[in-house]
């Protein structure tokens, strides 16, 4: 649905959005008219006083103004509830009631202030309690005052503007983007989204320097985040709301599917004794990767002995002792290293917590127990982590020896660049195997971590022919097809259940965007409803309603067209089809396809997809291949399965009746393990 219009501009929100904001502000509002009316009538006789009658009228005044809102809130929460998302005709009054709601905002206002006068002006000599009655009101206003104000502030759009009509929209069309003036308006639109977002971005990272490379890594952040949803009219509420049944639908979908299409490997074929031995490496070089982020993931995941035991590591007095440790001036981010790997100090060879963009922290420890040496890369935990996160764009990654177009996400380019160059122009890595000339080395990661241990594995291939690399929870929009396939042979993913980050690209995204686009556009329900039976499946769960889904009466070959009712939420026409129609479209040129890193471990839990908070949760894993993640799934794990305590849970799950165990407590229930 378009954002409303109001006041001669567009706002974040459209004519439908009012039913639950409405609904609250309406009982708060019916709540406060009885609580005022109670006032009033329990002390209407303590007024006898100079200036009693101005309170006395305060009140009765205040009265008729609440009941004349609650009325015009009753009326913009019926009509706001009709109709559909993209059948706005039964709510065509909505900016009508808006504006009767805004002009009763004007005389509330002024009796707010004129009530605070009055009570510090015109109470002398009144009885406490009706003083305090009037008081209770005008504080009661001014409360409801502030928060309708900071309400809009939220729904207020930088970049709202009048909705094209139907000839400047035809103006913005497909057929007359090659026009110079077409082109010139919708440059100079990007332009404008491109600065709001980039004011929002620096606003949001004031407190980091304003240097020149925190400034490119806004604009390009900036582009690519105006340029998503910019082709669409859509609010965030209709996002949700597609979310919402694009859920459902594709619940009902994996509820259809035949459970012998997914078989978990038989433990007496080579590719099962070969995902077994994977899956104990990975399980322990997930303690690495799960101790570079330090003491905050090391407290969460004890929270009960965590904080003790770190206390007495923390500002230790021998600073000298550590030498190797660069950016922890605490030393509570090393002590948690010591503890969550079980190494000693001797046995890391350097460590550092500087963090910048496109500079994350990292270490290279001596494994003795597989005989490697380990380099851990920590994956996101701040905000100068999310930036390099955001970077999204490719940048060309040339490898010697790799066949076909070599580019990568460009953040975790630059983060495995910085680091290659501190192991190999600083010579840890030559201290490293002067000390144990005999290991192998090995790179992991988590998430960011994971992503540019993968880059750094394939920039240190050449020079380290037998390293590995294990890559827990990847983006999906890494690196390109060549680099990808030249990564089996030494580089592992890991991917727990239905983990968003692994399916993030911007292929998949557009993708998204077109699915999202077709529920709304044939789902015939109010939005309101949509988002209340959404809450109650994703909280209680139940059967999947049977909205109209987007194969409904349709062969697979329509797909690739919008729905008339997804015309009206174009704005031009949608990068979502010109990118599904012809391989050479912009699309492609300005946001190249990136994969996975390497073969993909797909852990997956066993069993129905709801479970009870306290029951014990059994594992399956497989190889996969990248097409089982060239969609996002939804669900209310995608992020929860992402978090490294998980996914470290889960492969602890698997390995704990293997003779090579690492974690002890978990010894308990080994016959829950499938493989």
């Amino acid at each position: 649905m378009p954002g409303m219009v109001v006041f001669g501009r567009r706002w974040g929100i459209a004519s439908d959005d009012l039913v639950f904001p409405g609904s609250f502000e309406l009982f708060l509002r019916v709540l406060w008219w009885i609580g005022t009316f109670a006032l009033y009538t329990l002390h209407k006789g303590t007024f006898d006083c100079a200036g009693g009658s101005v309170l006395h009228s305060y009140l009765v005044v205040l009265l008729v103004l609440l009941a004349l809102i609650i009325l015009s809130l009753c009326a913009i929460v019926y009509i706001s509830a009709q109709g559909t998302i993209t059948n706005p005709g039964p709510r065509r009054s909505i900016p009508v009631l808006v504006y009767v709601r805004a002009m009763l905002y004007v005389p509330e206002l002024l009796w707010a202030i004129l009530g605070a006068i009055w009570v510090s002006d015109d109470s002398r000599g009144c009885e406490p309690a009706g003083v305090g009655a009037v008081i209770t009101a005008v504080v009661a206003s001014w409360i409801l005052l502030v928060s309708t104000g900071v309400g809009v502030l939220f729904v207020f759009d930088p970049l709202g503007s009048h909705r094209p009509g139907p000839q400047s929209q035809e103006q913005l069309g497909v057929r007359d983007l090659e026009s110079s003036d077409g082109s010139q308006l919708l440059s100079t639109a990007r332009s404008v989204a491109v600065r709001v977002w980039e004011s929002r971005l620096k606003l949001l990272c004031c407190c980091l320097p304003q240097d020149e490379s925190n400034r490119a890594a806004f604009s390009s952040i900036a582009q690519l985040v105006s340029g998503f949803f910019s082709d669409t009219d859509l609010v965030p509420s209709d996002i949700a709301a597609g979310l919402a049944l694009l859920h459902q639908e594709q619940d009902k979908m994996e509820q259809c599917r035949d459970p012998d299409d997914v078989l978990s490997h038989s433990p007496s074929s080579p590719i099962a004794e070969d995902l077994e031995a994977e899956l104990e490496k990975a399980a322990h070089c997930m303690q690495f990767a799960v101790a570079a982020y330090g003491w905050p993931l090391y407290v969460y995941s004890n929270p009960l002995s965590g904080a003790c035991k770190l206390s007495r590591d923390c500002c230790k007095t021998e600073t000298a002792e550590y030498d190797i440790v660069g950016g922890d001036s605490m030393g509570c981010h090393f002590s948690s290293m010591l503890h969550s790997t079980g190494l000693q100090y001797r046995d890391f060879i350097y460590v550092s917590f500087h963090n910048q963009i496109y500079e994350i922290p990292f270490f290279v420890a001596l494994d003795h127990k597989r005989e490697a040496v380990l380099v851990a890369v920590r994956g996101t935990l701040s905000l100068r982590d999310l930036l390099t996160d955001l970077s999204a764009n490719c940048e060309n990654l040339p490898v010697e020896g790799v066949s076909g177009t070599c580019y990568a996400h460009k953040g975790m380019s630059q983060a495995a660049g910085y680091i290659y160059k501190k192991l190999i122009n600083d010579g840890i890595l030559n201290q490293a195997f002067t000390i144990a000339p005999e290991y192998k080395l090995v790179i992991t990661g988590h998430s960011l971590g994971a992503g540019t241990a993968s880059l750094l594995a394939i920039l240190l291939r050449s020079s380290f022919p037998t390293l590995r690399c294990y890559a827990f929870s990847p983006p999906g929009g890494l690196m390109s097809k060549a680099l990808a396939d030249y990564s089996r042979d030494f580089v592992v993913s890991v991917v727990l259940g239905k983990d968003l980050v692994p399916r993030l690209s911007y292929p998949n995204m557009e993708d998204l965007k077109r699915r999202i686009l077709k529920m709304v556009s044939n789902c015939n329900k109010p939005k309101y409803r949509i988002l209340l039976q959404a809450c109650w499946y994703e909280m209680f769960g139940g059967d999947p309603d049977d909205f109209p889904t987007e194969m409904d009466n349709r062969r697979e070959e329509q797909l690739s067209q919008p729905l008339l009712g997804e015309e009206s939420m174009l704005i031009r026409g949608s990068s979502s089809y010109q990118s599904l129609a012809s391989e050479n479209s912009p699309v492609h040129l300005a946001n190249l396809p990136l994969f996975l890193p390497g073969r993909i471990l797909h852990i997956t839990e066993d069993g129905p997809s709801r479970r009870s908070c306290f029951s014990q949760a059994r594992y399956r894993a497989e190889w996969s291949s990248e097409t089982a993640f060239r969609s996002i799934l939804i669900s209310p794990r995608m992020v929860a399965d992402h978090m490294p305590d998980a996914v470290l849970r889960s492969l602890c799950s698997l390995t704990r009746d293997r003779p090579f165990n690492l974690c002890p407590s978990s010894l308990s229930n080994s016959h829950l393990n499938v493989i």
